[in-house]
C-alpha cells in the first residue's frame, strides 16, 4: 500500500511540473509536437528510473555517515555526504549519455527531432530533483526509491504530452498575436497546475 501511495503522489499530488515546476525549460521547448514530447518524456522516465535507485544505493552504502560500515569497523564513522551533489550529477550524466547513444542508434528520426534537448536531460532539474527528493525523504528501501522515480517520470511524461497535444490543437485557434507561442503555453500550464492542485486534497 505504501508503494501505491508513493506512486500516486509522484504522478498526481507532487507532479514535477505542476507542483514544483522542475524541468520546465525542456517541457516548454520540446512540447511543440506530441511525437517529440512522447520521446523526451519516455527518456525522462528511463533516466529517473535508473538514476534515483543508483543514487539511493550510493547514498545508503557509500555517502552518508556510517554507510561504509560494511567495509569494517574502521569506516563506521566515515561521512562522505559532502560528495552527494557531485556523485548524483555524475550518475545522471552517465545515464543520459547512455540514453543518447541508444536513441541515436534505434530512433535516429527522434534523435534528430529532439536535437540538443536530449543531452540536456543531464541538466534537467527534474532529474537531479528526483535524487535530492529521494535523499530528503529518506526512503527506507530501494523499491520505494524506484517507485518514486518511475512515478515522478510518468507524471512529467503526462505533463509534457498533455501540453503538446493542447499546443497542436490551438494552432487552429484564434489566439491574440501577443499570446502566441510561449505566452499561451504559460497560461495553459498555469491552468493545468491549478487543476492538478485538486489532487492535493486526496488523503494518502
Amino acid at each position: 500500500m505504501e508503494l501505491v501511495n508513493i506512486a500516486l503522489k509522484g504522478i498526481f499530488v507532487e507532479n514535477m511540473i505542476f507542483a514544483y515546476f522542475l524541468g520546465i525549460c525542456s517541457y516548454l521547448a520540446v512540447s511543440k509536437t506530441v511525437k517529440t514530447a512522447t520521446g523526451l518524456g519516455a527518456a525522462v522516465i528511463f533516466v529517473l528510473g535508473v538514476t534515483v535507485p543508483v543514487n539511493w544505493l550510493l547514498e545508503n552504502y557509500v555517502l552518508k555517515e556510517g554507510a561504509l560500515s560494511w567495509l569494517g569497523p574502521d569506516f563506521a564513522e566515515t561521512d562522505l555526504s559532502f560528495l552527494a551533489f557531485i556523485m548524483f550529477i555524475a550518475v545522471v550524466a552517465a545515464i543520459v549519455q547512455l540514453v543518447e547513444m541508444l536513441v541515436e542508434k534505434f530512433a535516429p528520426a527522434l534523435y534528430g527531432a529532439l536535437g540538443i534537448f536530449l543531452p540536456l536531460i543531464a541538466v534537467n532539474c527534474s532529474i537531479l530533483g528526483g535524487a535530492l527528493f529521494m535523499q530528503e525523504r529518506q526512503y527506507s528501501t530501494i523499491a520505494e526509491a524506484t517507485v518514486f522515480a518511475v512515478s515522478s517520470g510518468i507524471g512529467w511524461f503526462i505533463a509534457i504530452v498533455a501540453i503538446a497535444a493542447i499546443r497542436e490543437k490551438i494552432k487552429y485557434s484564434h489566439i491574440p498575436a501577443p499570446l502566441k507561442g510561449l505566452g499561451i503555453t504559460f497560461i495553459i500550464t498555469g491552468l493545468m497546475g491549478i487543476a492538478f492542485m485538486s489532487f492535493s486534497g486526496i488523503s494518502l
